[in-house]
């Protein structure tokens, strides 16, 4: 027989804890020596005491342990409970994991409105130009960087004056943003017509009388971010698109190192 203090030891329990169980009817000592109330302990209720700290390990509260250990009288019994719990332990985590992605979501959807915030929506009146123009469709933003040098290698032997001030634009035929598969046309606003090739044509684009307008600062890959702004400013202010939108390049690959330093302007024609 073991003293409460040397069972509490080699058990790692404490006394406390051993106290509480008594007093619950969950874990009695072997014996309480009337005269002093020191309780005492047998080698054989060991494995009990183990069995308790598993389930409390795997989450069953202590009443639930009590129904285990003294109120089922088969393994069977036990087998079928702990079943049952393992299978409302499983619908938890689902619903548990539904909760993270949802909870990731609202994240997400939190990120993307304070980025919208950071852009100001103005209108403005967008001139007529002529330009020499390339339409392609491209993998995704970094193609952008093969076909605005074999579009400029065209024109220098043309002699093709660009206009002043600079104004290259692309047009999303698409009519909105998409990551991949982009159906694009990029434009050089020039002085006077050249001669069309199979790859580049030059033709006059009109003036548009009204553009919501907004400046991206950043690399292209987070663009997405000033379309979800301007498309929501058009929306909430009774606007519609009356054309398809430009991406006009103030500053990029060729002027800064930095891509966090690139400017664009999107500028969606509305009425």
């Amino acid at each position: 027989m073991y003293r409460i203090g040397i069972f509490s030891q080699m058990n790692r329990v404490s006394v406390k804890t051993l106290r509480h169980y008594d007093q619950i009817g969950l874990f009695k000592p072997r014996y309480v020596d009337d005269e002093t109330g020191y309780r005492y302990y047998s080698s054989d209720q060991i494995p009990v005491l183990h069995q308790i700290l598993a389930l409390k390990k795997i989450g069953l509260s202590l009443k639930e342990i009590h129904y285990v250990i003294h109120d089922y009288d088969t393994t069977e019994q036990m087998i079928s409970f702990l079943e049952q719990k393992q299978k409302e332990t499983e619908e938890l985590i689902m619903s548990e994991q539904k909760r993270l992605i949802e909870i990731g979501l609202l994240i997400k959807q939190l990120k993307q409105e304070g980025e919208m915030m950071k852009y100001s929506v103005i209108i403005k009146e967008l001139p007529e130009v002529i330009v020499a123009s390339v339409r392609q469709k491209i993998a995704n933003y970094d193609e952008f960087f093969k076909l605005y040098p074999k579009m400029g290698k065209q024109m220098r032997k043309q002699n093709v004056t660009c206009a002043t001030p600079e104004y290259c634009f692309t047009i999303d035929h698409d009519g909105e943003y998409k990551e991949s598969d982009i159906d694009v046309e990029v434009c050089e606003a020039v002085t006077d017509f050249g001669t069309d090739t199979n790859d580049m044509l030059f033709k006059k684009i009109h003036a548009v009388e009204k553009a919501a307008c907004v400046i991206h600062k950043g690399p292209y890959s987070t663009i997405g971010n000033a379309y979800a702004a301007v498309m929501k400013w058009i929306e909430e202010n009774g606007y519609k698109m009356d054309g398809m939108p430009r991406e006009s390049y103030i500053d990029g690959i060729w002027n800064k190192e930095n891509r966090e330093e690139w400017m664009t302007e999107i500028q969606v024609p509305i009425k």
